[in-house]
């Protein structure tokens, strides 16, 4: 402050105050009630706990404001919030209360273009405060236990998104479609659970798999819910051609039914062949060449003499025990 300010303090509604002790005083909203024409105060020598909204609410005219607070104390946010016209902020050796409440005032002053914060002695970051561990300087003290390193927290969510992310590409590279049988099997063991009850029952004789591409030879639409019919069906029938090679569909339903059959230990599962599929087509097929050589397969006869035979036989491999051929 220069002396031309000074000077015009002889023309301000000024109040003084000293060696009064205002930590034990009640209702301290009334101590400068209706005091909006106040343009300077000075507190000097007094004692505060904190300093608070209430005790500034009405100075809103308030230009120059004196702090000399004996002793450790609190100074809000809220504090400076009514002070409208504020220009001048003097504090003389201050010892702030090691709070983050206090944190803010380690900012403030630097963003402020209309008030000038002085303090008699020492600078801004020199300003000690007093905890439960002595006296260090507030500055950092707040830098150490009241701020987060905003860039640093970005880095770290960012790198572990990508991170996340990668991980997530790389198990549905590796293991996508286990995961995605994995789901429906579980899926099936826990409503088979559920229906304890009727264990040994079934809904349907056989769960027919195959194409869309082959539905002329069925001529319905393929079961929406392959899991629920599939686990709920004595068979399941695997119509194979080329067309259910190409499938990833149909290569969901064969796995399943493949876990289906290694779990159970049951001959659950009935391959069809609709053409004859070359050897080294098939062999790229790891899961269907090995069920060829280890299951019985039944081919479609592409004469139609032999139909009826193709029947037969089909239906003494579904058919129940207890079930005549009609």
């Amino acid at each position: 402050m220069d002396l031309t300010d000074l000077n015009q303090l002889v023309n301000l509604q000024s109040l003084l105050l000293t060696n009064i002790d205002l930590s034990h005083q009640p209702g301290l909203g009334v101590i400068f009630h209706n005091l909006s024409s106040l343009e300077y105060l000075d507190l000097n020598f007094c004692w505060i706990n904190s300093l608070e909204k209430d005790l500034t609410k009405d100075l809103k005219s308030l230009k120059i404001l004196v702090l000399y607070i004996d002793g450790v104390f609190s100074m809000m946010e809220s504090f400076v919030e009514p002070l409208k016209n504020l220009k001048y902020l003097i504090m003389r050796i201050p010892l702030l209360q090691c709070s983050c409440d206090n944190a803010w005032f380690t900012k403030w002053p630097k963003y402020q273009q209309n008030i000038q914060v002085h303090v008699w002695g020492i600078s801004l970051e020199q300003i000690p405060c007093k905890g439960t561990e002595g006296t260090k300087r507030f500055y950092k003290y707040a830098h150490d236990n009241c701020f987060i390193d905003i860039e640093f927290l970005l880095f770290a969510s960012t790198s572990l998104g990508l991170v996340f992310f990668m991980l997530v590409v790389l198990l549905h590279q590796l293991a996508g479609d286990y995961l995605l049988a994995f789901y429906h099997i579980a899926r099936g063991w826990i409503e088979e659970a559920m229906m304890a009850s009727r264990k040994g029952q079934y809904l349907y004789d056989v769960f027919v798999s195959y194409c869309g591409k082959d539905e002329q030879w069925l001529g319905k639409d393929i079961v929406e819910n392959i899991t629920d019919s599939l686990y709920r069906s004595r068979f399941t029938l695997c119509l194979v051609s080329h067309n259910y090679l190409r499938s990833n569909w149909c290569s969901l339903e064969m796995r399943l039914a493949t876990y289906r059959l290694l779990v159970e230990h049951k001959d659950v599962l009935v391959l069809i062949f609709l053409e004859k599929i070359p050897n080294q087509l098939l062999n790229a097929h790891h899961r269907l060449a090995r069920l060829v050589k280890t299951q019985t397969y039944i081919n479609w006869p592409q004469d139609p003499a032999l139909h009826n035979a193709f029947w037969d036989r089909l239906w003494a491999k579904l058919a129940p025990k207890n079930a005549t051929q009609i």
